[in-house]
């Protein structure tokens, strides 16, 4: 999944600092005598105006080590990282003291709570500690970019191997790609034991169990009670992903033959179209059904039948934006922006949105190629940067989304819209081309197998990494769990047998990256949500799949009030503002693909599903 570098995920979650002093620091309060609702008022005034100093250099420093990875930037990003972390964890600590403080107001504690909750890797007070840690963040994320892995003998960079996972279909080669990739996790396993270690000592100083406990409360709930909501949300689509599962399965066994793809159990991880086995609509060839089949088109070959670049799918991106009645991006978008692959330097490749400054100097990083996964990518990636500019105006510690499933959720709503309808409207579709009816069910699997696909993955990344920072998972069973794991939710395997010489969960840039990844579970439902709130609100009556709400200001006016919001307010609040709900569920979702689990059902019926 993609990633969003907002200016609190910079500042308060990566942790980042200035290069002078502000005039005016908020430190802890003294320890004597009670501290007031004055006090308090005054500390959050004081936090907010530090973070948002330090807030735009601290940004710089982060994209010039993204876009431009040396040792020289990575210490330069480590030692920034560091003196961030350090002043973090003091406010964090000076937010504490007010925990028991009558009389505060509604934003003092939330940005109270904020403080406290908002770091990703706490650091101890321990001396040397903030930069033991980031040394060693900086270092695994390095790792991941300078990464290799090969195909037919020749070395490829991670990106490239991601794109050749999607279109390669003999299963050798397919192994060869996996299993070179995964030796990049292998240099990590110490460096992630020791973090773990800091991080956690650095979270129990703020009043944590542990560094995922406190991930876990910053979601208006108790810990323990979103764990629980994760779970229940999980249930409610089980089902669906079940079916697919076994279709798939039966699919590839097929192609393969059972000495490849047994008939029954799980399912071997690189034949599904994708190095972590997290979508599978690259390999929709494989299981396409007979008849519905062919859908009639294909957007990496329209993109390329229309000579699109890069730079033109981005400004087609835009366009989409702007037909809902959103301002255009900002000209140093353009200019500023990694939209290709440097030819000269070493870059993390992986997909991100960037607001700088707070205000305008919006960009995505980005090695984008001509084809049908980074059109839609360039789509999420843009409800990021309009999402950032849309709360621009709320203070410093509400610059974020309602939760951080919100964010992800934003773009994905949006480029569900990317249907026949708006691919003949924006000139990429013939008309004469949009799949008929009968069509649909491919229509419905083709989706289906990135976005219900993708559901236990998105569950199962933190859950890992939960128990890892609880403890009940150690580092003698980190590879074995991590598989484990693969195999309850995904119900897959490697292809070839793992140990715990390996660390495959560094793989992923998420672990290395230290990126929280249950949002993009949360963002997978919430798009759902959205995406039928805003098909009801253009008065669309045909199949739910098949709407865009491309061109609809309405839509556009009240979408923009909800992001407008940011983080000021708890997510129902957000939620209801935009769908009339304030519940997480996945019954629209499930509405979605109700045709399609029928078909499934009908095709798997005598088989033995699950695993």
């Amino acid at each position: 999944m993609k990633t969003t570098v907002s200016t609190l995920a910079i500042a308060v979650l990566l942790a980042g600092c200035a290069t002078t002093a502000p005039e005016k620091t908020a430190s802890a309060p003294p320890a004597a005598g009670a501290a007031t609702a004055a006090e308090a008022d005054a500390f959050v005034s004081a936090a907010e105006k530090e973070l948002a100093d330090f807030s735009v250099f601290n940004g710089q420093v982060q994209w010039v080590n993204s876009t431009y990875i040396t040792d020289d930037t990575d210490a330069v990003a480590a030692r920034v990282g560091a003196e961030g972390t350090e002043m973090s964890v003091r406010l964090a600590k000076g937010a504490a003291r007010f925990d028991a403080t009558p009389g505060l107001s509604f934003d003092t504690r939330r940005k109270l709570d904020f403080l406290k909750q908002g770091i990703v890797l706490p650091a101890p007070s321990t001396p040397g500690a903030a930069a033991e840690l980031n040394t060693i963040a900086t270092r695994l994320q390095s790792t991941y970019g300078k990464g290799k892995g090969t195909l037919d003998g020749k070395p490829l960079s991670g990106n490239d191997l991601e794109e050749k996972m999607g279109t390669v279909r003999d299963p050798a080669r397919l192994r060869e790609m996996w299993v070179s990739w995964h030796k990049v996790g292998q240099p990590m396993k110490a460096d992630y034991v020791r973090m773990v270690q800091i991080a956690n000592e650095g979270a129990k100083e703020l009043g944590f169990a542990d560094t995922g406990a406190m991930w876990r409360a910053g979601y208006d709930m108790p810990a323990d009670d979103f764990a629980r909501l994760t779970d229940k949300l999980w249930e409610q689509v089980k089902p669906l992903y079940i079916q697919l599962h076994c279709y798939t399965r039966g699919r590839l066994n097929a192609k393969y033959g059972a000495a490849v793809q047994p008939a029954a159990g799980p399912i071997r991880a690189d034949l599904l179209g994708n190095m972590w086995a997290q979508e599978w609509g690259n390999i929709y060839d494989v299981v396409a059904p007979k008849g519905a089949g062919n859908v009639g088109y294909d957007t990496t070959d329209l993109l390329v039948k229309k000579k699109y670049d890069p730079l033109k799918m981005v400004k087609t991106g835009e366009g989409f934006y702007s037909s809902l009645g959103f301002a255009p991006l900002p000209e140093t978008f353009w200019q500023r922006s990694q939209i290709t692959r440097p030819r000269d330097r070493e870059v993390v490749c992986h997909a991100s949105a960037w607001d700088l400054d707070n205000r305008q100097d919006l960009r995505i990083k980005m090695c984008t190629k001509v084809n049908g996964d980074d059109f839609v990518t360039i789509h999420h990636e843009l409800g990021h940067n309009y999402y950032q500019r849309a709360y621009n105006q709320q203070p410093y510690l509400y610059l974020n989304g309602a939760n951080d499933g919100f964010h992800e959720a934003i773009g994905d709503f949006i480029a569900l819209s990317v249907t026949p309808n708006y691919l003949v409207r924006i000139g990429l579709l013939d008309r004469h081309n949009v799949p008929a009816p009968d069509k649909d069910i491919g229509l419905l699997l083709k989706q289906a197998m990135d976005k219900v696909a993708f559901l236990p993955f998105g569950l199962l990344v933190d859950k890992w990494r939960w128990g890892v920072f609880a403890g009940t998972i150690t580092p003698d069973h980190y590879n074995q769990a991590w598989n484990d794991l693969r195999l309850q939710y995904q119900g897959i395997v490697p292809p070839v047998p793992r140990t715990e010489a390996d660390f495959d969960p560094g793989a992923k840039f998420h672990i290395p990256g230290n990126t929280p990844y249950t949002r993009y579970f949360l963002a997978r439902l919430l798009q759902f949500q959205f995406y039928k709130a805003a098909c009801d609100q253009a008065g669309w009556k045909g199949p739910l799949h098949r709407c865009s709400f491309y061109g609809n200001k309405q839509v556009g006016e009240r979408l923009n009030a909800m992001l407008a919001m940011g983080a000021s307010k708890p997510w129902p609040d957000a939620l209801q503002a935009f769908t009339g709900s304030r519940e997480m569920d996945g019954t629209a979702m499930i509405a979605y693909f109700q045709p399609l689990m029928t078909w499934l059902e009908e095709q798997n019926r005598g088989k033995q599903c699950g695993w």
